[in-house]
C-alpha cells in the first residue's frame, strides 16, 4: 500500500504579498484623508519596513494593509506587527516581522497536537517544517482539519500532499 504524506509549514506568499501591498499603496495614494501625507511600505527579506508622518495615519495604514492581506488568503498570525516608534521628526515608524518557516519550539507543538489525535500517522521535523506520513488519506485530512481548529498562536500551512 501506498504511502501518502504533506508538510506543516508557516509560509507567506511573496508574490500575494507584494500585491498586498500595491494594493495598500495605492488605495491611501487615492483616500481623501491621505492627501499630503509621506507613507511608505518597503518590502525586506523577512520583515517589512512602514513609515508614515504621524500615528494615526499609521494606524490606519496597518488597518488598510491587513485588510488586503485578508482578502488575499494571508494568514495575519504570520505577521508580527511591531510597536509604532515616532523619530525626532516626527516620523512614525513600525517594523512587520513576517515568519517564514516553524522554529524548533512550534515543531514540538505541532508534534505534539499530531499525537493526540491518536491517528495512525508519523511525524518528523524536516527542518522548520514537520513532514506527515500514513497509509491512509483520510488520517492525513484529519490531522490537518486538527490543526486548523487548534487555536494555534501561529500560521501553519500544508504543502506537498502527495
Amino acid at each position: 500500500m501506498a504511502e501518502y504524506s504533506f508538510d506543516v509549514a508557516c509560509k507567506v506568499d511573496d508574490q500575494e504579498l507584494a500585491n498586498a501591498i500595491d494594493q495598500t499603496l495605492k488605495e491611501v495614494n487615492n483616500r481623501f484623508d491621505f492627501k499630503g501625507v509621506d507613507v511608505s511600505i518597503k518590502k525586506e527579506k523577512d520583515s517589512l519596513a512602514m513609515e508614515s508622518s504621524d500615528e494615526l495615519h499609521m494606524k490606519q495604514l496597518i488597518d488598510v494593509l491587513q485588510s488586503k492581506m485578508v482578502k488575499r488568503d494571508l494568514n495575519l498570525k504570520a505577521f508580527g506587527f511591531g510597536d509604532l516608534d515616532t523619530n525626532v521628526s516626527g516620523q512614525v515608524k513600525c517594523k512587520v516581522d513576517v515568519q517564514n518557516g516553524l522554529t524548533q519550539e512550534q515543531c514540538k507543538q505541532i508534534n505534539k497536537l499530531i499525537k493526540e489525535t491518536k491517528l495512525k500517522v508519523q511525524s518528523r521535523v524536516q527542518g522548520d517544517a514537520v513532514r506527515v506520513t500514513g497509509k491512509s488519506k483520510d488520517d492525513l485530512q484529519s490531522v490537518m482539519k486538527h490543526l486548523k481548529e487548534s487555536d494555534l498562536p501561529y500560521a501553519v500551512t500544508f504543502d506537498n500532499y502527495r
